[in-house]
């Protein structure tokens, strides 16, 4: 499994125009074969994070030269974020519980 750690600040007065694009991208990176899952976080200084996931490099490597989303991208560099980082981490251990007791483990 491949995560990405998408961290971004919006610049003032884009969250209009911004929002259509991010639900379009959004709904883009489900069509990729190899797609996990990506959720989306605002914190109350205004960072914003999100989290997606891919079965495999190559899975992610279809999201990043995916034409719409090189451009998307692109328009986010030049006008939408004041700064950003993101971050390409292998997941080393998966641990996960539910109330019912099950327990899933990959390693």
């Amino acid at each position: 499994m491949i995560v990405t750690v998408f961290r971004s600040r919006l610049r003032p007065g884009v969250e209009e125009e911004y929002g259509p694009m991010a639900a379009r991208m959004s709904a883009m990176a489900k069509t990729i074969p190899g797609y996990v899952s990506h959720k989306g976080f605002v914190s109350e200084d205004g960072e914003r994070l999100t989290l997606v996931e891919f079965e495999s490099e190559d899975a992610l490597r279809e999201w990043r030269i995916h034409p719409d989303h090189v451009k998307a991208k692109r328009r986010g560099i030049e006008s939408f974020f004041s700064d950003y980082r993101f971050q390409i981490c292998t997941v080393v251990r998966d641990r996960a519980w539910t109330a019912k007791g099950k327990r899933k483990f990959r390693t």
